[in-house]
């Protein structure tokens, strides 16, 4: 039987001690509300930056109606607002409604876990941010970033952090080929993070990544303000430490170059230890590696692709192919077939 994830709204709900007698009361319309994009979230206080319409915005400071009590409210979204919206010191407007989303980044704690986490709304790209050595790259994590973000419709970028430490073109080769974008930086070359800015220019990107991957650090050199903390890596479990405690989008500042495209939003996130698929129905799983889903078409029907599956395609696939192709391949179709055993052991 097949589990589905809840939604994380779900979890809080409560019956109702009333009984479920629907209410009656006409809710406002709040037709003065205005706009806003929510980029911060700290205890019950929503940070937005509102369009008034002109060149400038503002940021105005925020609590969910009691109507929207059991609704998540997550960075990224936009949401209407309604009272003291001028952004001034002492002020708290009101959020009243949440827009229809565009896309929603989910994760669970691990792969049996029923509840979604929503990491991001909104988001038109996830950044991949891992280092190529201290600590070393783990392709499992890429590669469930991977789904998450093609399950959530978006496009991938994958960051290789530290390539002064390490060779680049490993990942490189493994990634390019399933559509997935690769940008490299250096620490000893400031210049490299220009690479990344072009792919995040006047889109909305959520960079993910483990502790110590320098995530935090590519954030300070997109956006020198934001003054993000950084760590280091313990030199016994070759760890980070969490340095961003909570999501927050920031603003790429605008391009000086006359007719250049306009800025863009950055979402950094806490680093994270695992990326938890429970959500993801294993059917989709296959759809974010493209390379093998064209060689599974071939596979007959019902094969569950897993490394005991008679006549699975994939394993003629392996068979043919020559020295130079083989490691890159299995290395694919085992990354894919470990999503597939803890996907099944969830189910």
């Amino acid at each position: 039987m097949v589990r589905h994830a809840v939604d994380e709204d779900a979890q809080y709900a409560r019956p109702s001690k009333r009984g479920s007698r629907p209410r009656t009361k006409q809710r406002p319309e709040h037709a003065d509300a205005v706009t806003g994009m929510v980029t911060g979230v700290d205890r019950g206080r929503y940070t937005l930056v509102v369009d008034d319409g002109t060149a400038r915005q503002r940021t105005v400071l925020a609590m969910k109606a009691r109507e929207l009590t059991r609704t998540r409210v997550v960075v990224g979204d936009r949401v209407d607002v309604v009272g003291d919206a001028s952004g001034g010191e002492g002020t708290l407007a009101r959020i009243v409604r949440i827009q229809d989303r565009t896309s929603v980044l989910r994760r669970t704690a691990d792969d049996t876990d029923p509840y979604e986490r929503i990491v991001v709304a909104n988001a038109d790209q996830l950044v991949v941010v891992t280092a190529l050595a201290q600590p070393e790259p783990r392709t499992g994590m890429i590669d469930r970033c991977v789904v998450a973000a093609y399950d959530a419709g978006m496009d991938v970028l994958l960051c290789l952090t530290k390539a002064d430490l390490a060779d680049p073109s490993p990942l490189r080769d493994l990634y390019t080929p399933i559509g997935v974008e690769v940008a490299v930086t250096r620490q000893d070359d400031p210049a490299s993070v220009e690479t990344v800015r072009e792919r995040l220019t006047g889109r909305t990107s959520v960079l993910v990544g483990h502790s110590g991957v320098g995530k935090s650090t590519l954030i300070n050199a997109l956006v020198p303000e934001a003054d993000r903390a950084t760590g280091v890596v313990n030199d016994v479990t070759g760890r980070g430490r969490h340095t961003s405690t909570s999501a927050v989008a920031l603003r790429l500042p605008e391009s000086p170059e006359p007719g250049a495209e306009q800025d863009g939003w950055v979402v950094d996130t806490p680093g994270v230890r695992s990326f938890g698929l429970a959500h993801v129905e294993t059917d989709d799983l296959l759809q974010a590696f493209e390379d093998l889903a064209e060689v599974a078409a071939d596979c007959p029907r019902g094969c569950t692709h897993l490394a005991d599956a008679p006549d699975c395609a994939l394993d003629d696939w392996l068979a043919a192919s020559s020295d130079d192709e083989r490691p890159a391949r299995e290395a694919r179709v085992a990354s894919f077939r470990r999503l597939l055993t803890a996907r099944h052991a969830a189910d």
